[in-house]
């Protein structure tokens, strides 16, 4: 079957809740610019990819996905055999080297569309090891009242996992921590991501007070390029790291899996490292390390979430998911996706990416 035509179109959605990470230097974030693939098959099947770039994590703008992602930047596919998606997926990557968001949308819109034409959710054609995992939803850095009053309301709605934003503060980070502790109790799981926000010192902080909060995992406590700084800290400590910022590539990947900095999970964001084919790269690498993997997200629809949730359930690493990036949006550009349910989430039994765009999208352009 071969490729008949891509179109792409962007849309601009206001978040429902505005919320400020470390890395974001106190900057509120409160809507997100999406862009959509469509690409159909000569047989009218039509797979979906989308891109949501992070301009402050991947130096990726909006504008930079969205040339990426032109007519005149994709053509290159067309009549190409849709059999081919894995390799065609890593060519998007090598055309594209600076706008992994649009090498994602693209190599999800291919994932899609070979396993619609199959007849088979992505997660029984890439191979299932994982039937049903919790995610996380995450609290942004605020203040200790509004971040209790989130938590109450995320626990009423049936989530048991908190992701708490921090690394602005120690101290003041330190506070709401034990404070959230007191309030949810011990049955509740609680990881904290910093954003590269802390150096050292302050992780060390973080480490000693928290020791009887029972932090599930610590995300990206360092800057990126300060990791060897982490081989002060006992083997134990370091199991609780996760990197964020650390690995954005399947290179990055094979350089902590063989270092001695020691991270106990990888964090796979497919707007980082580029599509799922990427991803499969560092999932098999944090594999032969013995690296369990954590699977997160921007601000993004449900297909690209739902893209993450397939992948995920792939690999035999996956520990944890932080797929809550869609949760937030005023109105998703698309439908369906996933089944999430008390927290847990579940892939559909249906074609791809189980997605479908909503019917009152402008035209695709």
């Amino acid at each position: 079957m071969k490729i008949a035509r891509i179109n792409t179109f962007t849309e601009r959605i206001p978040l429902t809740r505005p919320y400020a990470i470390a890395s974001g230097a106190g900057a509120s974030t409160d809507a997100v610019d999406m862009l959509v693939v469509r690409i159909e098959a000569d047989d009218g099947t039509v797979g979906l990819g989308s891109a949501s770039p992070a301009p402050e994590i991947t130096g990726e703008t909006i504008a930079a996905c969205a040339h990426a992602l032109a007519p005149s930047q994709t053509q290159w596919l067309l009549q190409r055999d849709v059999a081919n998606y894995a390799e065609l997926g890593q060519m998007a990557i090598a055309r594209s080297p600076g706008a992994p968001g649009a090498s994602a949308a693209l190599d999800m819109a291919l994932h899609d569309l070979q396993a619609r034409c199959l007849g088979l959710p992505l997660v029984e054609m890439l191979g299932r090891k994982h039937e049903v995992l919790p995610t996380s939803i995450t609290i942004g850095i605020k203040s200790l009242d509004d971040t209790l009053a989130e938590a109450d309301e995320y626990l009423a709605r049936g989530f048991r996992c908190l992701k708490v934003k921090i690394g602005q503060d120690i101290d003041a980070d330190i506070t709401r921590l034990v404070r959230l502790r007191e309030r949810v109790g011990d049955r509740i799981t609680i990881r904290v991501d910093a954003n590269q926000g802390y150096d050292v010192v302050a992780l060390q902080q973080l480490l000693h007070d928290c020791r009887k909060l029972d932090l599930e995992l610590i995300e990206q406590p360092l800057p990126r390029g300060g990791d060897d700084a982490l081989r002060q800290l006992p083997p134990a400590s370091r199991q609780l790291l996760a990197a964020d910022e650390s690995v954005m590539s399947p290179e990055d990947a094979v350089a902590h899996g063989t270092s001695a900095t020691g991270y106990g999970t990888f964090v796979i964001k497919l707007m980082k490292c580029g599509g799922i084919t990427s991803a499969q790269a560092i999932a098999a690498t944090a594999a032969q390390a013995n690296i369990e993997l954590m699977w997160g997200c921007m601000d993004e629809s449900v297909i690209g979430i739902s893209a993450a949730l397939h992948t995920a359930f792939a690999c035999e690493q996956t520990r944890y998911l932080d797929l809550d990036g869609s949760l937030d949006l005023l109105e998703d550009v698309a439908t369906g996706g996933f089944e999430l349910v008390d927290g847990m989430m579940r892939t559909l039994d249906r074609p791809g990416l189980g997605a479908d765009l909503r019917d009152n999208l402008h035209t695709l352009t």
